[in-house]
């Protein structure tokens, strides 16, 4: 896709901004995804501008249907990060709250998170966005561009706490034990 992309812009096209989802999502993903995007918009001199999955998604909602739209990312654990309202929470699927009002339900877990509603009375709709295309991501960011949505640092949305943590590194000068010793040496 990149390759694509600055071929047509090498063929007349200029590239104005490079478009990036922020998460949420995998720690890996978002990484990589913003790590390129940062590269290239490095290289070629022009701003990155980041959106959520929520925010890319949304450009393929069904309008006109007078309900709020739900983006449903899949986590580990199973767990669920919800967009909705411009909020993104991440919840045990069991704890997904009741819409007090007909939603439609986007994103790579909205066949389940449906189903779940559905059952317990929701009034939902699914819809058939899973994961935005380069598409939306690019529609979704043209409206930052332009200030119909108030800028967002193009850095990682993380919604769950980190699951690691750096290890303390204790002092040498506080411990009771040598750090190193002359059998260490000999290895």
């Amino acid at each position: 896709m990149v390759r694509t992309v600055l071929a047509q812009s090498e063929a007349g096209g200029t590239l104005s901004w490079i478009a990036v989802t922020l998460g949420p999502g995998s720690f890996t993903g978002i990484r990589s995804a913003l790590s390129l995007a940062h590269g290239l918009g490095l290289a070629l001199d022009v701003p990155v501008i980041g959106v959520t999955v929520g925010e890319a998604l949304s450009q393929a909602a069904p309008f006109g249907t007078g309900r709020k739209l739900w983006c449903v990312t899949a986590s580990r654990r199973n767990r669920v990060f919800l967009e909705r309202d411009g909020v993104a929470i991440s919840l045990p699927m069991e704890f997904l709250p009741l819409p007090e009002h007909p939603v439609a339900i986007a994103g790579d877990a909205a066949i389940p998170v449906a189903a779940s509603l559905a059952a317990r009375g929701a009034d939902v709709m699914l819809t058939a966005a899973r994961l935005p295309s380069p598409g939306q991501i690019a529609s979704a960011s043209w409206l930052r561009k332009r200030a119909d949505l108030p800028p967002r640092a193009s850095q990682p949305f993380y919604v769950d706490e980190p699951e690691v943590s750096r290890p303390r590194l204790r002092s040498a000068m506080s411990s009771t034990k040598p750090v190193f010793t002359a059998a260490d040496a000999e290895h």
